[in-house]
């Protein structure tokens, strides 16, 4: 899952983000509306965490551009003004979610998986193949029934895999997917975790490889 936080308070910022990280999702961040439809623009995010009141740009404004990209994320939008009214004016400017400051941080997490889940295209709830069932709210991997233990990275490149199965993905969509936009694309990061991944899985291998054009779990 890939998330873009947008809030001009840099330490709120920054506790967010780290948080999220923590919970195994990619994280990028923007401290004001302008540098947030940069990114929005250039990458797929699956959720937006939108603070309301930005400079440079408005987070109202940035909220309905997010809603009108071709394949728009999810979008909770935060702010300081608890009253229905200020709720009903967020949802009606295209935030799927609302929440007001201050917050719980569980109860973001829990909002933010909520809309990944909702959003159109959305994987189902366990992924599963090869003998390979993954259950990203509980954060369970079995293969054949037997419980494997998995760093946060992990649980993230299986997950993007089997998302895709059978089909393939390349290093640069893994990092696309699986990290924040500060990874290095020349680094073996990727080929490391994978490498790491097989062998918790055990045999025989389910993940494969295929030089020039990525990796896919098929059919075991």
């Amino acid at each position: 899952m890939r998330v873009l936080v947008v809030e001009d308070a840099r330490t709120l910022a920054e506790v967010v983000v780290e948080g999220l990280r923590d919970q195994g999702m990619a994280v990028d961040v923007a401290y004001d509306g302008l540098a947030g439809a940069e990114k929005i623009a250039v990458h797929r995010y699956d959720v937006v965490v939108l603070d309301r009141d930005l400079p440079g740009l408005h987070g109202d404004v940035l909220c309905r551009m997010a809603a009108a990209e071709a394949d728009p994320p999810m979008v909770l939008m935060l702010t300081a003004a608890g009253e229905p009214g200020d709720r009903v004016r967020g949802l009606a400017l295209g935030a799927d979610d609302y929440l007001a400051k201050p917050f719980h941080f569980p109860e973001l997490v829990l909002r933010v998986r909520a809309l990944a889940r909702r959003r159109p295209r959305a994987r189902p709830r366990v992924l599963r193949a090869a003998g390979i069932d993954l259950d990203p709210l509980a954060r369970t991997v079995r293969r054949d029934g037997v419980p494997v233990e998995l760093s946060v990275k992990e649980f993230a490149v299986l997950a993007a895999l089997l998302a895709e199965a059978p089909g393939f993905l390349s290093a640069e969509d893994l990092l696309e997917r699986v990290w924040d936009e500060h990874a290095d694309p020349f680094t073996n990061t990727v080929a490391v975790t994978v490498g790491r991944l097989r062998r918790k899985l055990g045999a025989p291998p389910v993940i494969t490889t295929t030089p020039g054009v990525g990796y896919r779990i098929g059919d075991a």
